[in-house]
């Protein structure tokens, strides 16, 4: 019953699909044209409470329109704004929370534009009225309040909604009760709409008690449920059920403990059951497991917990705790595995075959993390998928390239949505054993982000110290990894942080000599891809001397990645001949040999010819260097040249700080000692020329300390006016004073100059122990210069040697002061 008297004329908001009763709180989402400007001009204007009225009404079927009727219905319910915002992107949309306060009748309307307005008679009587007079009312009242009771009875105490429910529920009045009790009800939007007509009370109550006895039958079918577990977890099951239908009846709630009951099925649990104790688990772990799984047994099995819990349980049962792979170590037959499947990586290969042996002789071996580091292509995946198939072991190889997120080794934690153990459980559990052989792939590769560093997770990972206790964050529980054979591979070392590598054995793994390359596409490279293109030997032949020009004019590279792509485009182009035959009456001569014009038609020209380098030799202020890369070594020119200006050093090539400072280092060393070579760069002569110095290929970056000995060469040639020795490389880093400092990747160098058809490189003197990696046939091929200074670079790399005055001596610095 209502005591607020509201006015005669009231702006109105039409719903859809709900009823607003008295008494009742709603949120309107409001989205019609007409009643956005109403929330804009009137409700976002003003605070007054009685501006703040306005009239909830229901839309109107297409039925009764087409009856006559208005729009909407002709009974609605005066509300006070609580609260109104507005939004208007991505659409204009307005949201209004209102309060319920009485009915009206709608007896005219006075304007529709901007937004409805109608004269409205209020219902519900605003004196108190005489209910108890009337003994049916009164006996309706009763049954009802006992019906209310019993109901707050049976929901759950320790719900704080509860508990407010129960204290307020003696302070309001019949009207009140009963409005606030119909709007509380899972009624349909008929029932609430015959109960917002029923004016009196007497017919309101004969509408509400049947419902309220439903309610009742419903809550005392799934009294055995928490309410506020019901609210929580059966929400999505109600809505997808329409429970609030009218003809539902009880079969609504049947249905939800029909599928709440279907979660947690007694055959599902015990099957779940057995699987966790015949799974070996260890104590700790398997004390951890029946605690979740007495949880999962209390929890209804439509619940978002119960899923979880769950899905944990299948991942502890499913977990290889104690199953190994037998392992089958035969030396022998690992030699000659290693060697069918790979050719060279003697280094390598002597590695594993070591630690073979030692595992033979002694079962309990941790460690040690073989790191297999070397330019693309070379072998290093297909190496470790080999290791697993000599021991016998599962293989899985978990790509490291990008990871971001320490989550992708440790896992997520289960409280997350989605959570999900990290790659390492992920992958134990996939292959079944709990010794596999674990390829950890680019692991140079690893980012940092904020979600942390997983370089870092790695580390117990891959201590054998710690990983016999590896603690995922989804698992929560210690698992075994000391039985696991990490292998890692990488590019370098440059971008692998300190303490991983300090975890890791490293092996080199270096690029391929020309020899190698031709023995490795002759016996695996096409006979794989005649198989893998349904050719034969009879119908494709390709001579070792188009293979050689494969390898020399269309791919530089330290690895045979780049020689297995042109192969394939042979067998393509040749599979395309041999397909068309069939459709020809010509007879074609079978093998089809691919021949160097062969290779020209198919592949276009070659792109690398070594004309283009010497025809850049020969001339002043031009040297060959030897630099190293991730892909392997590379011939490096330099080129010098000077020009009138203001005595500036210009150094362009995409350089590094260390190149910079290495050509610096040159300029100055070149300035102080052209003197004894008979050159004259005293200050004012540098100070009226411009040195230019110059690395080609300026799009590709450089850096590195190696670059020292090949600068001070090109400038002294400049200066000099003398060409250097054209088939003459150098490697090596030079002191303020001119000594020749050791440099790394000497073997990469040695087999880039080789490709190159360099024929005397120079060397440091300390590089000297580097030549052991070197292939005979590639050192026989070539004439080494150890050198430990400048002086004899210089005396090395031009003809004849650059001659010098040996008495020369240094003119005395004199003070300035």
């Amino acid at each position: 019953m209502s005591t607020v008297a509201i006015p005669k004329k009231l702006p109105l908001i039409v719903i859809e699909d709900d009823v607003l009763l008295p008494s009742a709180t709603m949120r309107i989402p409001v989205t019609r044209t007409s009643s956005i400007e109403l929330v804009k001009s009137q409700l976002l204007q003003t605070s007054t409470f009685p501006a703040n009225i306005i009239g909830v009404v229901v839309v109107n079927t297409k039925e009764d329109m087409e009856k006559g009727h208005l729009p909407f219905h002709g009974i609605g319910t005066a509300a006070a704004v609580v609260h109104a915002t507005v939004v208007n992107f991505p659409r204009p949309m307005c949201t209004v929370y209102v309060l319920g306060l009485c009915r009206f009748r709608v007896e005219k309307m006075v304007r529709t534009e901007p937004f409805p307005v109608a004269v409205v008679t209020q219902l519900d009587r605003i004196a108190a009225s005489d209910d108890g007079e009337n003994s049916e009312l009164f006996q309706l009242m009763d049954d009802f309040r006992q019906k209310t009771a019993k109901v707050i009875g049976i929901l759950d105490p320790r719900v704080p909604h509860i508990v407010n429910i129960k204290s307020i529920l003696g302070s309001l009045s019949a009207h009140d009760l009963v409005d606030l009790c119909a709007a509380s009800l899972n009624a349909s939007f008929s029932e609430k709409l015959a109960i917002l007509d029923a004016i009196d009370m007497s017919e309101r109550l004969k509408i509400l008690l049947p419902l309220l006895r439903r309610h009742l039958k419903q809550l005392e079918n799934v009294r055995r449920i928490p309410v506020h577990s019901m609210i929580k977890e059966v929400k999505p099951v109600i809505h997808r059920i329409n429970i609030k239908d009218s003809n539902a009846g009880n079969g609504g709630v049947m249905k939800v403990i029909d599928l709440l009951n279907k979660g947690n099925s007694n055959e599902e649990l015990d099957e779940l059951e057995k699987k966790l104790t015949e799974s070996n688990m260890p104590p700790h772990a398997y004390k951890v497991a029946m605690k979740e799984f007495d949880r999962l047994k209390r929890s209804p099995g439509f619940s978002p917990d119960a899923n979880v819990t769950r899905n944990y349980l299948e991942l502890m049962a499913e977990l290889p705790w104690s199953k190994s792979s037998e392992e089958t170590i035969d030396i022998r037959k690992a030699r000659q595995d290693l060697d069918a499947d790979h050719y060279a990586m003697d280094k390598l290969k002597r590695r594993v075959l070591e630690y073979l042996a030692v595992r033979q002789l002694k079962n309990t071996l941790k460690g040690p993390i073989l790191c297999f580091v070397g330019p693309p292509g070379v072998g290093k995946t297909s190496l470790g998928r080999s290791i697993a198939r000599t021991l016998g072991r599962e293989f899985f190889r978990i790509s490291l390239g990008g990871v971001c997120n320490q989550a992708d080794i440790r896992g997520h934690r289960r409280t997350y949505v989605g959570s999900l153990p990290g790659r390492i459980i992920h992958g134990i559990r996939t292959v079944g054993t709990n010794n596999p052989v674990f390829l950890l792939d680019e692991v140079d590769k690893l980012g940092s982000g904020s979600h942390g560093d997983p370089a870092a997770a790695l580390l117990e990972v891959l201590d054998p110290e710690q990983n016999c206790s590896f603690v995922d964050h989804y698992l929560n529980v210690p698992f075994d990894l000391s039985q696991v054979m990490f292998i890692a591979t990488a590019n370098t070392t440059k971008s692998i942080p300190p303490a991983l590598l300090d975890r890791l054995e490293v092996i080199h793994v270096p690029g391929y000599t020309q020899d190698e390359k031709l023995y490795i596409a002759v016996r695996h490279l096409l006979p794989k891809q005649l198989e893998a293109h349904g050719l034969n030997k009879d119908q494709m032949e390709l001579p070792e001397e188009s293979i050689k020009i494969l390898i020399s004019g269309y791919t530089r590279e330290a690895g045979v990645r780049n020689l297995e792509r042109k192969v394939c485009s042979l067998c393509r182009a040749v599979a395309v001949q041999v397909a068309e035959m069939s459709y020809s009456d010509k007879e074609q001569d079978l093998p089809i040999v691919l021949d160097t014009a062969a290779l020209e038609e198919i592949l276009g020209p070659a792109p690398y010819s070594d004309a283009e380098l010497w025809s850049r030799l020969g001339q002043p202020g031009v040297a060959v260097g030897l630099a190293w890369t991730a892909v392997g070594g590379e011939v490096l020119l330099v080129e010098a040249s000077k020009m009138e200006g203001d005595g500036e050093v210009i150094l362009t090539g995409h350089l590094g700080d260390v190149m910079k400072e290495s050509a610096r280092l040159a300029l100055n060393w070149v300035r102080t000692s052209a003197a004894r070579y008979g050159l004259k760069l005293d200050g004012e002569m540098l100070s009226q020329t411009d040195v230019h110095i110059h690395f080609p290929a300026g799009a590709v970056g450089k850096d590195g300390p190696s670059a020292g000995v090949t600068i001070a060469a090109a400038l002294m040639s400049l200066f000099a006016g003398k060409a250097l020795a054209s088939d003459v490389a150098m490697t090596g880093e030079i002191t303020l004073r001119g000594v020749v400092l050791p440099v790394g990747g000497i073997k990469d160098k040695v087999l880039a100059a080789h490709r190159a058809g360099i024929r005397r490189i120079i060397l440091p003197k300390k590089c000297e122990k580097d030549l052991h990696e070197v292939p005979d046939n590639i050192k026989n091929d070539l004439i080494f210069i150890f050198v430990d200074h400048v002086d004899e670079v210089l005396q090395a790399a031009f003809e004849g040697g650059l001659p010098g005055d040996s008495s020369f001596e240094m003119p005395p610095l004199r003070s300035k002061l």
